[in-house]
C-alpha cells in the first residue's frame, strides 16, 4: 500500500529523545520547549509561541485569550476540519459560516462581509490544504468592524502571503503572522511534526501571556496553587518539543519536496479532463500539504468509488472535508439549520473530491504508480 502521509524522523530527532529520556526531562519542562516555541514564533515572524497539546486545543486556548464566549459569534468556513467549530462552541460563542471559493476550495472572503451582526467578534480563516486564504480583504474587514483574526494555520507550515499587493508596502509574508492570534497543528501528517503536538502563535504580548495561563492551568503568578479562573491542562512534552526543534531545522527542505511532489503530480494528471487539480494563486506560496483533486461531473461516480479503486491498486486516500453545516453532531444541536443550500462549493468539494498520497518519503516512481492509477479510474469514466 502507498500511504498517504509518512512523518520522516531523523537521527537528530532520535538524538534530542534520548537526551530528554537520560536526563529525565520527559513532562512539559525542559530546554526543548522554550526552543521549540522560540524557533517555530521565529519560523512565522511572530514574537511568542506558546505549545500545546495538539492542534484542536490550540484553537480552544485562542478562542478563550480573546476574551470570545456566551452569545458571541465567529465567523468562519464550512469547508474545515470539526474542531474549529467545536472550539467555538465550547465557549458558549456562535459559528458563523460561509462557503468555499472554487479555484483555491478555500474559504471564499468575499462572503464574510454579510455575515458580520453586531454580535461578531473574530473571523477564524482557515488556510486550506496548504494554500493560504486571501488575507488582505480579511484584515481590512476586521480593522473596519474592531474584529480579531483567528489564523487556523495547521495545514500551512512555511507557506507564504503577498500582501499589500501592488503598493509599495507589498511584501512576502509567512502565514502565521496574518491575524491576532494563529493555531498550528504538529500532527504525525504535517510538514513539522511532534507526533500529537500544537502551538499558538502572536506578536501580542497579552495574547501570549493569556494563552500561556490558560494552556497551564491558570495558576496564579504568586502562588502556584491558587486559580482564579478555569484553565486546562494543554500542555505539550519535553519530549514531543525534543522532536519539534529537529523539525523545524528542515522545514525550508520540507516546503521544497513537498512543492517538488505537487508539481509532478500536476505535470502527470494535468492532461486529464476529468479532473480539478490544485491551483496556485499569484499571490500565494502554496506548500501542498495535501494534493487534493475533485472530480468533474462528466465523471459517473463520486470520490467515495474513486478512493474504493485506487485501494484495490494499493493506493492509501483521503476524503475531502464535510461542511461543517453537514455534520448531525451540530444539526443536533440546532446550529445552520435550514442553510444547507447556502454552500454549493463545500458540498460539491466534499462529494467529489479527495486527496493522494503527498508524504515527504514518497518516491517519483511511486507518484508515477499513483498516477497512472487515477488516469485509469477517470478515463471514460
Amino acid at each position: 500500500m502507498i500511504p498517504v502521509c509518512e512523518p520522516v524522523i531523523g537521527e537528530e530527532e532520535i538524538a534530542n529523545v534520548n537526551e530528554c529520556l537520560r536526563t529525565g526531562w520527559i513532562s512539559s519542562s525542559g530546554r526543548f520547549i522554550d526552543e521549540f516555541e522560540e524557533s517555530w514564533a521565529k519560523a512565522c515572524g511572530a514574537k511568542y509561541g506558546i505549545a500545546v497539546a495538539n492542534g484542536s486545543v490550540a484553537l480552544d486556548v485562542a478562542i478563550q485569550a480573546l476574551g470570545i464566549g456566551s452569545g458571541d459569534e465567529v465567523i468562519m468556513p464550512t469547508f474545515t476540519i470539526v474542531s474549529c467549530a467545536t472550539a467555538i462552541i465550547r465557549a458558549g460563542a456562535i459559528p458563523v459560516l460561509v462557503d468555499s471559493e472554487p479555484r483555491t476550495w478555500g474559504m471564499d472572503v468575499s462572503q464574510i462581509e454579510e455575515k458580520i451582526t453586531s454580535r461578531t467578534r473574530a473571523i477564524m480563516v482557515v488556510h486550506i490544504y496548504g494554500h493560504p486564504a486571501d488575507m488582505d480583504p480579511v484584515r481590512a474587514l476586521a480593522k473596519r468592524y474592531n474584529l480579531k483574526i483567528i489564523e487556523d494555520a495547521a495545514e500551512v507550515h512555511g507557506a507564504e502571503y503577498l500582501s499589500s499587493r501592488g503598493t509599495a508596502a507589498e511584501e512576502w509574508r509567512r502565514c502565521g503572522q496574518l491575524g491576532d492570534v494563529a493555531t498550528f497543528s504538529f500532527y504525525a501528517n504535517k510538514l513539522v511534526t511532534t507526533g500529537e503536538g500544537g502551538m499558538l502563535v502572536t506578536s501580542d504580548k497579552k495574547i501570549a501571556d493569556r494563552a500561556r495561563s490558560i494552556k497551564n492551568l491558570c495558576f496564579s503568578p504568586g502562588r502556584r496553587f491558587l486559580h482564579e479562573e478555569m484553565g486546562y491542562n494543554f500542555r505539550l512534552t519535553n519530549i514531543q518539543a525534543a522532536i519539534g526543534v529537529a523539525q523545524v531545522r528542515r522545514l525550508d527542505e520540507v516546503v521544497r519536496r513537498k512543492r517538488q511532489i505537487a508539481h509532478a503530480y500536476t505535470a502527470l494528471l494535468a492532461d486529464i479532463e476529468q479532473l480539478e487539480l490544485p491551483v496556485e494563486e499569484a499571490w500565494a506560496k502554496s506548500v501542498y500539504w495535501v494534493y487534493g483533486l475533485v472530480l468533474r461531473e462528466s465523471v459517473s461516480f463520486d470520490a467515495a468509488h474513486l478512493a474504493g479503486l485506487l485501494k484495490d491498486e494499493g493506493i492509501e486516500t483521503r476524503p475531502f472535508f464535510l461542511g461543517m453545516h453537514r455534520q448531525p453532531a451540530f444539526l443536533k444541536l440546532g446550529l445552520f439549520a435550514g442553510e444547507e443550500a447556502e454552500f454549493p462549493v463545500a458540498d460539491r468539494i466534499a462529494e467529489r473530491g479527495l486527496y493522494l498520497p503527498t508524504g515527504i518519503s514518497i518516491t517519483d516512481e511511486q507518484i508515477a504508480t499513483v498516477a497512472r492509477a487515477v488516469e485509469r479510474s477517470v478515463r471514460g469514466a
